[in-house]
């Protein structure tokens, strides 16, 4: 027996009697005997400098491929059908491609020196975990709306929401920003650190690649009607289950449960989103606050399911606890993976030393 490392996949594993890898290997991370490292090192990079303004970001990169692709294909393809093709075969080259040069970036690093590696991983994962940035937004907005600045709120708030800005009332506003905070928990917090458990930074920049698709392209109004329907339902679809957890995380730390699932689940229907609908519900409920209502996008107005009860007035002090339910959440994912990894680490030790 003996501790292998294969600089091709840039892993470590485990060799049992001097021939396979231990399971997992490569392509399952929690098998790695670094990834507790790995992890930790991540969410602790992203806690300390989240996204900082100007420093080179895979988003930015995956931003431009983007672009260029919907330009092609709204040039080239003129017929509904032509258009879903092609949203399809950019969803598809940007998320495997995504992965592959998160992958490739791993190996070179662990061809120059094992360390390199680590750290090449701890880099990329730090990138697609968007909590501490999500945080930072609420709070550069809530800033000046706290100074009564409402046209200073409303302009910084255009940066992060979709919805029609330069009329919003304080109390709107405030409204913008937890629905925010609330649905971006697991589209940029959870969920990316959910596929960084399963499969490194590769499968976390894949998630990321899926995600700055739909937020750019997912849409059902002109010109992406066509386009955007293959990388809306895929990010639909990978955020579906950490969508999920992240709501039962947060009934597990209400007082009922199975009362706050039921509540959620029955609030979310009226939803059109599968996934947001289910978040923004979570924190309503948990806030005791109601969400929901008329928003304009473009011009348009477009009437959102309530959400939650009204029992308390959105305030200031309201933001801010749901940024508390953000960093309860994501501290908890974040400390039961890391914990996993470790003890898989540890059984890995026990089978290398106790088999004959």
């Amino acid at each position: 027996m003996d501790l292998w490392f294969d600089r091709v996949s840039g892993t470590e594993s485990f060799r049992v009697s001097g021939t396979e890898p231990f399971p997992g290997g490569w392509l399952f991370f929690p098998a790695q005997p670094t990834a507790g490292l790995v992890l930790a090192a991540a969410l602790v990079l992203d806690y300390l400098l989240a996204d900082p303004w100007g420093w080179p970001h895979p988003v930015r990169v995956m931003g431009a491929v983007i672009a260029w692709g919907q330009g092609y294909i709204l040039k080239h393809c003129s017929t509904p059908r032509a258009q879903q093709w092609g949203g399809a075969v950019l969803t598809l080259t940007l998320v495997g491609g995504s992965y592959g040069v998160g992958w490739g970036l791993v190996a070179i690093g662990n061809a120059i020196h094992p360390w390199a590696g680590i750290l090449v991983q701890v880099i990329l994962m730090a990138s697609c975990l968007g909590g501490r940035s999500l945080r930072f937004a609420a709070l550069e907005v809530l800033d000046p709306l706290e100074k009564e600045d409402l046209p200073e709120a409303r302009q910084r708030l255009s940066r992060y929401v979709g919805r029609d800005t330069e009329h919003l009332t304080a109390s709107e506003i405030l409204r913008a920003l937890i629905e925010t905070v609330a649905e971006n928990t697991p589209d940029g917090a959870t969920a990316p650190l959910f596929y960084a458990f399963l499969g490194g930074a590769p499968l976390a920049l894949a998630y990321k690649a899926s995600s700055t698709l739909d937020s750019m392209v997912g849409y059902r109004h002109p010109p992406f009607t066509h386009l955007g329907t293959v990388p809306a339902r895929c990010e639909d679809g990978l955020t579906w289950l950490p969508c999920r957890l992240t709501v039962l995380t947060l009934a597990l730390l209400s007082r009922d449960p199975w009362g706050f699932w039921q509540r959620c689940r029955q609030d979310a229907q009226a939803d059109p989103s599968p996934n947001s609908g289910w978040s923004e519900a979570a924190f309503a409920w948990r806030l005791q606050i109601q969400l929901g209502g008329t928003n304009f996008y473009q011009g348009i107005p477009k009437v959102k399911p309530k959400l939650g009860i009204p029992a308390r007035p959105l305030t200031p002090q309201v933001v801010r606890e749901s940024l508390g339910l953000l960093r309860q959440v994501v501290w908890i994912w974040g400390s039961l993976m890391v914990g996993a990894t470790l003890l898989l680490t540890v059984l890995q030790l026990m089978v290398v030393y106790f088999t004959p």
